[in-house]
């Protein structure tokens, strides 16, 4: 099992403020910043629930591209907030809120890009 999964981005506070507004609908929020003092490299966001952070962003070296991250969705009425907050807030669409039934009868899910391109994904597993 993971704990915890970061990427670099090349503009932290741009992609801070997308995946505060993505993430929203999904009570996923931003639960920590550390400086480059703190870390000896860069500064971070992590993005979390119940005070931990699992998910982090970073302006220390080259900004990743090509990053796919699915984050759980409660409900598939979370799918669509997500999808459209990201819409909202500059993301760009990469698969609209649906069914998948190809990867399993139940698997709901939005995809979007981020600012820097990477593949950002809400999926529902609840057959409703």
């Amino acid at each position: 099992m993971l704990d915890h999964v970061g990427f670099t981005v090349k503009e932290l506070e741009r992609s801070k403020r997308f995946y505060q507004t993505a993430l929203a609908p999904l009570s996923i929020t931003l639960v920590m910043q550390v400086t480059p003092e703190q870390t000896g490299h860069g500064s971070h966001a992590g993005f979390g629930a119940d005070g931990q952070p699992f998910f982090w962003i970073g302006d220390q070296g080259q900004p990743a591209t090509g990053v796919h991250i699915a984050f759980t969705a409660p409900s598939r009425s979370a799918v669509e907030q997500f999808h459209r907050a990201a819409l909202a807030v500059g993301g760009r669409d990469n698969g609209a809120p649906g069914l998948r039934p190809h990867y399993h009868e139940h698997y709901y899910g939005a995809f979007v890009f981020d600012p820097d391109g990477n593949n950002i994904e809400a999926v529902c597993h609840k057959p409703e």
